[in-house]
């Protein structure tokens, strides 16, 4: 069978990773370029179906993103949403213009009807809500196409030609507020593209598998292991690749959650691996003492964790093959073609130059988190390292509030742990993005067994997102919050007080520093 892959063309808009996501979720595999892609690199990737997305600019202006016009000859289906249907009218004969007035501008959730015989459409209801978000009017539509939906202000929300194989909509099927959305795309994508569903996390698996293989052949691999999800998956893979070619040093700063450490390492010992764990806390403690800036907190961790897999490295020898655990947001946010820098990710920290190495294997660059979680499943990880929730690169040194001494870590770690176990116990895990306890530097008043204390605020923090870029405090039960307090002030000595923090993002940010 053909392989089955849909190309998404990137003009720049604000939910293409999720339209990448959407249509993972189909089991049909996709990847995400830039507009700048070339006809033959179209070619070669033979996609069964073209997605335009849809993207900030006009398409009469002079500067806005094209693609070669010949990508309507490849006889291949196209899917333009917002600006990329815009896009679709503009160059097959139709007319752009800016809305002349508000009602032809349509912002958010809207009532939409449907002719349900396009098979855009098909098996949907005759009116739901989509949401919309376009400035711009399609004053003519090409002469071809026939309209496939309109709203009370819009005759022309979505546009077909059938013959072809081209749909346009000027909402976003992608996002949730769109109610059918869902169901729009696995119609462009069984219906219109023919898809028939074959890609598999056991499938990628075994592909990855092969070609590190075939890439490593005899050389040597080298993997600085955080203990992240992430770079643990990266490891799993290589070890099941190439097994006791692996070096994973493991640099244990000594800033990671209770038994973390301990779990990392129990993880990957049944595979036939080189494991180095680095014990480092007392090097780490030492660079941190007296600082309590945060930003310099971060940069002494970075600094330090090369310096440390630097020495490590040079007992290895000569290395072939150094592995990063990056993940496919990492490679969209550090900009595709043209496409806006969100910010540069470096999963190692820096590159070490001393090392001697042919190439840097990504295994990881395609996927998205909840891929690679599943991927970890595929290999054998346990669970708990699987879904270990988000964890800061500079660890617990950014959730003690100050100065970072040995004390304050223990004390954060029995705390965090209290607040993780009554989570647990509470069968809330599932239902909330990330959660984990702060040590702020504010000291207080408090009673205890009838004398004074003088002690530390204890802050709690759970959030609930979907993508880390907005997140809103998650609403935990006053009986588990309350189970959490009186633990955590009985058991751990130097907190009197204990806060919630109720604070989205924005205005705050996911993690205090």
């Amino acid at each position: 069978m053909k392989r089955e892959a849909v190309l998404i063309i990137d003009f720049g808009g604000q939910y293409d990773q999720l339209i990448a996501r959407r249509v993972r979720e189909h089991h049909v595999y996709c990847e995400l370029k830039s507009y700048t892609i070339t006809l033959d690199q179209i070619r070669a990737f033979d996609p069964i179906g073209i997605i335009f997305t849809g993207g900030p600019s006009s398409v009469y202006d002079d500067d806005a993103p094209h693609i070669d016009p010949e990508v309507f000859r490849l006889g291949v289906p196209i899917l333009g949403i917002c600006y990329g249907c815009q896009l679709m009218a503009h160059y097959l004969g139709g007319q752009v213009t800016p809305a002349q007035d508000d009602a032809a501008r349509e912002y958010g959730k809207t009532r939409t009807y449907f002719d349900t015989g396009c098979r855009l459409f098909t098996g949907l209801p005759e009116q739901s809500v989509t949401w919309m978000s376009h400035g711009d009017y399609m004053a003519r539509v090409p002469a071809s196409f026939s309209l496939a939906a309109h709203s009370d202000n819009c005759p022309n929300v979505a546009i077909c030609d059938e013959s072809r194989g081209f749909y346009g909509v000027q909402f976003h099927p992608e996002v949730n507020h769109t109610e059918y959305g869902v169901q729009m795309l696995r119609n462009f994508l069984y219906e219109i593209c023919g898809a028939h569903g074959v890609w598999t996390m056991g499938d990628y698996k075994d592909a990855s598998i092969a070609a590190i293989r075939e890439k490593v052949g005899g050389g040597k691999v080298l993997l600085a292991l955080s203990g992240g999800v992430d770079s643990s998956v990266a490891a799993a893979l290589l070890a099941e690749a190439v097994g006791s070619q692996l070096t994973c040093v493991f640099v244990d700063h000594g800033l990671m959650r209770k038994n973390e450490g301990d779990e990392v390492e129990a993880a990957f010992a049944p595979w036939p691996i080189r494991f180095v764990r680095v014990n480092a806390e007392a090097r780490f403690l030492a660079k941190l003492a007296g600082v309590s800036e945060p930003e310099r907190k971060r940069k002494i961790i970075g600094e330090e964790f090369i310096r440390v897999f630097e020495e490590e490295a040079k007992k290895i020898g000569r290395v072939d093959y150094l592995v990063q655990g990056t993940i496919y947001p990492d490679v969209v946010e550090s900009g595709t073609g043209q496409a806006a820098v969100i910010k540069s990710h470096h999963n190692v920290g820096g590159l070490p130059d001393y090392v001697d190495f042919k190439e840097i294997l990504e295994p990881l660059r395609l996927l998205f988190k909840d891929e690679v979680r599943q991927l970890g499943r595929e290999l054998g990880l346990p669970e708990y390292l699987v879904m270990r929730q988000p964890f800061p690169g500079p660890g617990l040194a950014i959730r003690v509030i100050g100065e970072v001494t040995k004390e304050k870590l223990d004390t954060l770690r029995e705390a965090d742990f209290i607040f993780r176990d009554e989570v647990a116990k509470a069968h809330l895990e599932g239902t909330m993005s990330q959660y984990f306890a702060v040590l702020t530097n504010m000291r207080s008043v408090g009673v205890m067994g009838d004398g004074r204390t003088y002690d530390y605020t204890l802050a709690l923090r759970s959030v609930n997102t979907s993508d880390f870029m907005t997140a809103d405090w998650s609403r935990i039960p006053y009986d588990v919050l309350d189970a959490v307090s009186t633990r955590i002030v009985n058991s751990v000595p130097g907190i009197n007080r204990v806060v919630y923090d109720i604070t989205s993002k924005p205005p705050a940010t996911v993690e205090w520093e």
